[in-house]
């Protein structure tokens, strides 16, 4: 009677811990990385010689484009279901 008690939970425990194993394999996270900063001496305003460094028309920028959001894709939303 213990062996076959011993057996059914031992039957349910390696099934959870399979269901929850499973759940989390083959993903991992991605590493979020710091921005470098560059020293003063390597910028491209500190290689330019004084004369050189004002804007002529040419080089003058456009301006930024106005952001517009993006609808997320099927396979998006299934992965930000899924985690």
């Amino acid at each position: 009677m213990a062996d076959l008690v011993k057996e059914l939970i031992s039957g349910v425990v390696d099934s959870v811990l399979k269901e929850i194993l499973k759940k989390t394999t083959g993903r991992a996270t991605t590493k979020r990385k710091k921005r470098k900063t560059r020293s003063a001496s390597t910028t491209a305003a500190a290689r330019k010689p004084a004369s050189t460094a004002r804007k002529t028309a040419a080089t003058t920028r456009k301006p930024a484009r106005k952001q517009v959001s993006k609808r997320r894709t099927a396979a998006g939303r299934s992965r930000q279901r899924r985690s």
